[in-house]
């Protein structure tokens, strides 16, 4: 199937999975939001004006956490699920992958999916894992990764920790599509597409996938926030209470 305009077809799917096209860039509160690319590029820790430190900001605001790193690592999350949402969702349905350029997507940090990401022109690419994993892992969460860790100190193994999880999750909410839609192609070519993408070195080692279903390795720190506690793929059964820094990658 070619990638249409408006990626149509990704809505049937659920939020975390459109992806807006040029015709919905719109304009916010402070003006057109930047580009991802613009986003990466801007690493200094004392860059408030950034659309990622406002993120980061904005969230532990609203888990009323005081720690920046978790803040900063439930950000991460919720970008890198959105990322892997978009790629993977795109990839079983279509067969193909619109350009995930970071120059190319524009990001709103004050909005939720899926009004935060915009994708500013569809230009088809192959569909299979080595171009899914240029697109997210190497043109985005290696960048972000940086990012994050040059201005809040977090973990690179809790980063790399979160992707796995975040590509884990895309992947079964796709299947539980999929499946219930009668769509079994699709659910085998998003197997496949995943089974591939944790191959590579940089998520192999996040954690263990039994089917569906992933136990990572590592902590995304929720259980740090007021009343959170363990996620259903978390290391830990219950929630560490010994040192401050437990869990941190």
């Amino acid at each position: 199937m070619d990638l249409d305009p408006d990626l149509a077809a990704l809505r049937p799917l659920g939020g975390f999975f459109v992806l807006r096209t040029a015709g919905a860039v719109r304009e916010t509160t402070t003006g057109r939001p930047p580009t991802l690319a613009q986003t990466y590029a801007c690493a200094e820790p004392d860059a408030r004006g950034n659309a990622l430190t406002v993120r980061v900001r904005t969230v532990g605001q609203r888990l009323r956490t005081r720690e920046p790193r978790v803040a900063a690592s439930i950000a991460h999350q919720a970008l890198a699920a959105r990322l892997w949402s978009t790629a993977l969702g795109c990839a079983a349905v279509y067969g193909r992958l619109p350009d995930l350029d970071p120059g190319l997507l524009r990001w709103d940090p004050d909005a939720v999916a899926p009004d935060d990401l915009w994708l500013t022109e569809v230009r088809p690419l192959p569909g299979d894992a080595a171009t899914l994993a240029d697109a997210v892992l190497r043109g985005h969460l290696e960048p972000l990764g940086e990012a994050l860790r040059a201005r809040h100190g977090v973990a690179a193994g809790l980063l790399w920790g979160n992707a796995g999880s975040a590509l884990a999750a895309a992947a079964r909410e796709l299947d539980r599509w999929a499946r219930g839609s009668g769509r079994t192609d699709v659910a085998e070519r998003a197997r496949a597409l995943t089974t591939e993408l944790f191959d590579q070195p940089l998520l192999g080692a996040t954690g263990t996938r039994t089917g569906t279903s992933f136990r990572r390795r590592s902590c995304c720190l929720y259980y740090r926030v007021p009343g959170g506690g363990v996620c259903g793929d978390c290391c830990f059964a219950r929630p560490p209470c010994s040192s401050p820094r437990a869990a941190s990658g």
